[in-house]
């Protein structure tokens, strides 16, 4: 099977993750790629095959070719679940043949283009294959696009004998999307002495460091008094909501920042008079400016909690995962190899922070170094994501050349 209808057929098996259901993996759906991946994995001749049938993870080895048994355990890691951020149910992906740099239609009933003028980027790929959406979903190339470049890099390392390479180890896991992706990871099972994540974006994107990232629930307590004789009783915490909202830093907002600038990005409000709840991210590259950041936080609730009350407010934060560069600087060879399969793959290293987060960040602290790789998309989590035919094929390359490196 080639690379496109891989990816194809993975995109349009639903694997939404829900951080709302507390169960491991959120959303049994995403057993249904793990079943189809674990026979596929069969099917090209991998061996050590382990499906978790509990918490839905696929472990896989592609053998070392003779007489370089020795060599180091690498590993590839990418994420079966999608964005719980827009819909993974009846995805249609199309293919734009030789993308010819104009707006894009995705849906015409519905009226829904992908715009130029909005998406500057699109003039990269004059001439390339694009697959698109719908409009109605987002397209799922995070992570399946990694998916489907890791399955062809084994189909064609098993196909190849004479290609030299040290013993590899796949793993695809569920939940990343929502920060859980490494919770039931077995690093000792694995049993790689380093790994890559192909979770990333454009071409070329080749990263060791990401948010330093925690979440924040706030829970404010109105008092609902009927308004006509509602004065001095009444406590509305819809606009003690927009108060603690808007005691934070303006310009550290995810609409104004880029590179390493942190952020306080509100994801949810849900409110009533009597109650609303408002749901936070806090990332921030820096660490001491990550723990200013949550300390701030909790000062604005302390502050409103003595002047509506005590008990008004209620702040409950928990880190999620920590910066990965403080793991990889030993490493940093893993990151020289990468760059040296990209040059000889014709494509340019791009080195830049994440802004967000990935598998890769947890399980590096949990001892397995793991910077993450490009998958070649674009707008991820969106109705406009999209991935170019030629992007995911030089990833392949890139894949292919970096297993030598370590021979």
């Amino acid at each position: 099977m080639n690379l496109v209808d891989r990816f194809i057929k993975y995109v349009q098996i639903d694997t939404q993750s829900d951080e709302a259901t507390g169960t491991s993996p959120s959303t049994t759906k995403q057993h249904n790629l793990a079943k189809l991946l674990t026979r596929e994995l069969k099917e090209i001749g991998a061996e050590e095959i382990y499906y978790d049938k509990e918490y839905c993870y696929i472990y896989a080895t592609l053998p070392a070719s003779e007489g370089y048994e020795n060599a180091p355990v690498i590993g590839f890691i990418a994420h079966m679940d999608t964005a719980p951020s827009m819909s993974g149910t009846n995805i249609k992906p199309r293919i734009v043949e030789k993308y010819d740099g104009t707006d894009i239609l995705l849906n015409k009933l519905q009226n829904i283009v992908l715009r130029v003028s909005e998406f500057p980027e699109l003039s990269n790929y004059i001439g390339q294959d694009l697959v698109v959406t719908d409009g109605t979903t987002l397209l799922g190339a995070d992570d399946k696009a990694g998916i489907a470049e890791i399955m062809t890099l084994s189909e064609y390392l098993m196909r190849n004998p004479d290609y030299k390479h040290g013993k590899i180890r796949i793993s695809f896991t569920p939940d990343e999307e929502i920060g859980c992706g490494p919770d039931h990871f077995d690093v000792e099972l694995f049993g790689a002495d380093y790994a890559y994540t192909v979770d990333g974006g454009a071409l070329g994107e080749l990263e060791f460091e990401n948010f330093n990232a925690a979440g924040a629930k706030v829970t404010i307590h109105g008092c609902n008094v009927h308004p006509g004789s509602a004065k001095n009783k009444m406590k509305n915490s819809i606009l003690i909501a927009q108060e603690f909202h808007g005691l934070l830093p303006v310009e550290e907002n995810p609409m104004y920042t880029e590179m390493y600038e942190g952020f306080y990005h509100l994801d949810n409000i849900e409110g009533t008079v009597e109650e609303t709840k408002l749901d936070y991210i806090i990332r921030d590259h820096d660490m001491m400016k990550f723990l200013q950041k949550k300390e701030l936080f909790k000062q604005i609730g302390e502050f409103l909690n003595k002047k509506y009350g005590s008990g008004t407010i209620e702040i409950d934060m928990g880190d999620s995962y920590y910066n990965m560069r403080k793991m990889i600087e030993p490493h940093m060879y893993l990151i020289d190899f990468a760059k040296e399969a990209m040059i000889e793959s014709g494509i340019e290293p791009i080195i830049t922070p994440i802004r967000g987060g990935t598998d890769g960040a947890r399980l590096s602290y949990m001892g397995l170094p793991c910077p993450n790789l490009c998958t070649g998309g674009e707008n991820f989590h969106g109705k406009y994501e999209y991935i170019s035919i030629q992007s995911m094929e030089k990833t392949v390359e890139l894949l292919i050349k970096l297993v030598s490196k370590f021979v």
